[in-house]
C-alpha cells in the first residue's frame, strides 16, 4: 500500500505543554484511516501540523513522498491535501450552490480569470456534489439556515469541489442527528471508493469509526498509544483504559 502521508517522530509543543510527542503514522492511499483518543490527546494538533497550521518542532511530515513540514497552508492545499473542522466554515449568507462555486480551486487560473463567470459545467459539478451529499433539494437555500448537520455536509461537499487527493475530517459526525449518521458514513465510504479520495478521520463516535476506518491510530497524552485494525483497537486494553480515564505508564506505549 502506498503511503500518502508519512509522519515520522513528529513533536509539537505550545510553551511548556507538549501536544504531540514523537508521533509516527502512515495514511495509505485509497483507504480510510481513523484517529481516536481522549479529549486533549493531541489529535487536532496533529491534523493542524499536517496541513501547515501549526508547523512541527521536530520530526518529518511527508505527503506523497515530499517533505511538507515547512510548507505553508496554501502550498499544502495546492498539493491536494485539505481538512475540514469541528466547527463548520461555510459562507452563511450565501446559498449552497454559491458556497460550492466559491470553493472552486484556482490552482491553474490567473488572477484575472479567478473572478470570471463560472461556466455551466462548474455549476453542474457543484449540483452533482450537492446531490452526492444529499443536499440537492436545498441547493438554493441560504446555508446559514441549514441545520448544523446539513452545514457539515455542505462543508464536505465544498471540500470535494476542490478535488482533494486526501481529505482530513475532524469529527464529521459531531452534532449530526443520529438518524442521519449512517447516511453520512455511506457517503464518506463512497467518496473514498467512487471519487478516489483518501480519508483521514478524527472521530469520537466509536461505532462510527469502527464501521468507517480500515485501520485506526489511538493517541493519548500526545503519544501514540496503539495502532491496528478496528477489531484490534476495540479489544486493546490500553485503548479501553485510556478512554476510561485510567493511567498507563510509558512502558505500555
Amino acid at each position: 500500500m502506498n503511503a500518502m502521508i508519512e509522519v515520522s517522530e513528529a513533536s509539537k509543543a505550545f510553551g511548556g505543554v507538549i501536544a504531540n510527542d514523537k508521533v509516527s503514522i502512515q495514511v495509505s492511499e485509497g483507504h480510510v484511516t481513523g484517529l481516536i483518543g481522549p479529549n486533549g490527546s493531541g489529535k487536532t494538533t496533529l491534523f493542524n501540523s499536517i496541513v501547515g497550521y501549526h508547523p512541527i518542532d521536530e520530526g518529518s511530515i511527508k505527503f506523497e513522498g515530499r517533505e511538507i513540514s515547512e510548507m505553508r497552508v496554501q502550498e499544502i492545499a495546492r498539493l491536494g491535501l485539505l481538512r475540514t473542522f469541528q466547527q463548520t466554515r461555510i459562507y452563511s449568507k450565501m446559498n449552497c450552490v454559491d458556497n460550492m462555486l466559491i470553493s472552486v480551486p484556482h490552482r491553474h487560473e490567473t488572477y484575472r480569470t479567478m473572478f470570471a463567470k463560472y461556466p455551466p459545467e462548474v455549476t453542474d459539478k457543484a449540483e452533482q456534489l450537492l446531490e452526492f451529499v444529499g443536499l440537492y433539494s436545498k441547493r438554493h437555500l441560504i446555508s446559514g439556515d441549514l441545520s448544523f448537520g446539513q452545514q457539515k455536509l455542505l462543508e464536505f461537499a465544498m471540500a470535494l469541489m476542490n478535488e482533494p487527493k486526501l481529505l482530513l475530517l475532524d469529527e464529521p459526525t459531531a452534532g449530526i442527528n443520529p438518524t442521519l449518521i449512517n447516511g453520512l458514513i455511506d457517503r464518506l465510504k463512497r467518496a473514498s471508493a467512487e471519487l478516489g479520495v483518501t480519508l483521514f478521520v478524527i472521530e469520537h463516535n466509536m461505532p462510527v469509526i469502527m464501521s468507517l476506518a480500515d485501520n485506526i491510530y489511538c493517541l493519548s497524552n500526545g503519544r501514540m498509544l496503539a495502532h491496528g485494525s478496528p477489531d484490534e483497537i476495540q479489544n486493546d486494553e490500553r485503548v479501553i483504559n485510556a478512554y476510561l480515564g485510567a493511567h498507563y505508564t510509558a512502558d505500555d506505549t
